[in-house]
Order: structure tokens, then C-alpha cells, then sequence
């Protein structure tokens, strides 16, 4: 729709603001890729610095109540780290803004920290500064700086012929938040897969390194990712169902239900999977699985028709 100057945002939904605010801010000749992928991409003397930045609201993205602190930490640092992931690139540095209201106990806040810094360790990252301020309501603001040692993978390159593949753990966290959102906590297994997903970091330097040609981290849902896939590259991506095997616990997940545990799979996000294009299967890293293919047109199909499951996260 066009932007008018008494929209909402819920009117013109988060792509609809970034395209417009894209139009506001101006570049330089430093900037290689900027607003519109999973991270921005700066130049430098040898290779590029990649830098991203997520917010967490409390009651949107996560609930103290479902999460400890140390796990909402993890999860702050894992999305962030994801996004360079998926540049090909490997994170460095970052930052942390803390919004929280005065009431807020110092211990959830040092737990956090801790939960942040250890997930940061994990890739050998460390924080190197941040912000703290009141707030009514408790919110987590992150940037992280990385290097892309290569030029960057972006969602832009996929090109008709090419096959669709995806690595990394799929649907266990959306398997986990259905779980969590009727109450429950079992299976363990995917309630702690939402508390801490793990994403499988390193494999975007060795997708970028066997010549991935476009590239993007599963955070708000496999389908549609590979909606942004499809769009910024200007072609169609059709997912294969039968590519993927339903784990037992979101089989049990989705008889509890009444639910196809594929909707997990093909609409869950939060895992921080990634899903990338190959110019051909023999190109494909050890460790990816071929679920897809790129054509001409545009869009994404599930086996070849539109897919009327769940759409995945939304931010308005």
C-alpha cells in the first residue's frame, strides 16, 4: 500500500516502513551493502565488516516466565550472531542496549549478561560496550560487528537452476513456543530448543566458501525466508516436503495438537537454521540438505503449490 502520513505501522507492516525509511537515509562510498539483507556490509582495507542489529521486547519476543534470564541472554546473542552467520561472515564484537523498568532485580540482569557472554563465547565474540536506561518495559536492543573474509553471501544471488538447501535444526523451537503456549513444558527437548536455540554457526563461511550464490538465517519461518530469497533475487523457489524427516518429538508435539508437524517445520522460526542456494547438488557443503530448487517466476510454492500454513513471525 502507499505510505501516507496517517498509516499505522501495522498498515504498512515492516516491509512496507524499511523500504520507505531506506529512501531517508543517504550511503557513502564505505557502505557495500546496506539496509534490505540479513546484516549490513562495510568495506575495509582486507575483506568486510558486517554489522547487524535486533531488538527484544519483553512480551513480544520473549516472557520471563517462560524463559530464565541466562536463556533470554543466549537467545539475545544467538539472533544476532545468526545474522552474520548468514553473510558468510564470522561475528566479532557487539553491543547491548538495556531498556528495563526500575523494579527489574540485578540478578536477572547479571544472569542475562552471563547467558549473553557465554553464547558470544561459543564463536569467540565479546561484547565491548552498550547502553543501560529506564523504561516501562523491559527491552534488549544488540549490534554486532563481524568480517567477511570473502565477499558476502546475500539474498540476492539465486539464480533459476540452482537447488535450495538448509542446515541447522528446523521447527524445534515453534514445536517448543506451541508447547509453551498451552501451558506445558514437555517435550524438554523443544521447550529448551526455544529457550537456547542452536544455530550452526561456522556454516556460513563454509557455504559462502563452496559458492553459495544466495544466503539468509530461518528466523521467522522457513517459507518465508525463502520469500526473501525469492524476491531480492527476482526468481520463484519451490520447497520439497518430502526433503525433510519429521523428528519423533514434533510427531508428538503435533498429535497432542491436532497439528501437521510440518507446519513447525515450513512456518517455525527461532531456530536460526540457514537456508542458501547452490549452483548445483555436487557444490552443496557436507552437512546441508538439498530441499529445494530455484526456477523462473517469482515467489515460493510448497511441492510445487501455494502454501496456505502458517506464514511465520511477523513484527507488526
Amino acid at each position: 500500500m502507499a505510505l501516507t502520513t496517517d498509516a499505522t505501522l501495522a498498515e504498512v507492516g515492516e516491509f512496507g516502513l524499511i523500504s520507505e525509511l531506506v529512501k531517508v537515509f543517504e550511503s557513502d562510498e564505505h557502505v557495500l551493502v546496506g539496509p534490505g539483507d540479513d546484516a549490513a556490509v562495510l568495506r575495509i582495507k582486507h575483506g568486510h565488516v558486517v554489522v547487524s542489529t535486533d531488538l527484544m521486547v519483553e512480551g513480544r519476543h520473549f516472557r520471563r516466565d517462560w524463559a530464565d534470564a541466562s536463556d533470554v541472554g543466549h537467545r539475545a546473542a544467538a539472533q544476532n550472531l545468526s545474522d552474520v552467520n548468514a553473510m558468510g561472515g564470522t561475528a566479532r564484537h557487539l553491543t547491548i542496549g538495556l531498556a528495563a523498568p526500575a523494579d527489574l532485580p540485578v540478578a536477572w540482569a547479571l544472569d542475562f549478561a552471563r547467558g549473553f557472554a557465554e553464547e558470544c563465547a561459543s564463536v569467540g565474540a565479546t561484547v565491548v560496550g552498550g547502553d543501560i536506561t529506564r523504561s516501562d518495559q523491559l527491552v534488549i536492543a544488540v549490534t554486532v560487528l563481524g568480517q567477511c573474509t570473502q565477499s558476502p553471501v546475500l539474498r540476492s544471488g539465486a539464480r533459476p537452476g540452482d537447488v535450495l538447501a538448509l542446515t541447522g535444526r528446523q521447527g524445534w523451537a515453534a514445536g517448543g513456543l506451541a508447547v509453551l503456549g498451552r501451558g506445558f513444558r514437555s517435550p524438554r527437548v523443544l521447550v529448551e530448543a526455544y529457550r537456547r536455540p542452536e544455530p550452526p554457526y561456522g556454516a556460513g563461511r563454509v557455504a559462502a566458501e563452496a559458492g553459495a550464490t544466495a544466503l539468509i538465517d530461518i528466523s521467522d519461518g522457513l517459507v518465508a525466508e525463502a520469500g526473501h530469497l525469492a524476491e531480492a533475487s527476482g526468481v520463484a523457489i519451490d520447497v520439497r516436503s518430502d526433503a525433510f524427516e519429521v523428528p519423533e518429538p514434533l510427531q508428538a508435539v503435533g498429535a497432542a495438537l491436532g497439528a501437521d508437524p510440518m507446519q513447525f517445520i515450513l512456518g517455525g522460526g527461532d531456530d536460526h537454521a540457514l537456508l542458501a542456494t547452490f549452483p548445483d547438488r555436487a557444490s552443496v557443503p557436507d552437512g546441508w540438505q538439498v530441499v529445494g530448487e530455484v526456477r523462473e517466476g517469482e515467489g515460493v510454492t510448497v511441492d510445487g503449490a501455494p502454501y496456505d500454513g502458517p506464514a511465520g513471525w511477523t513484527h507488526f
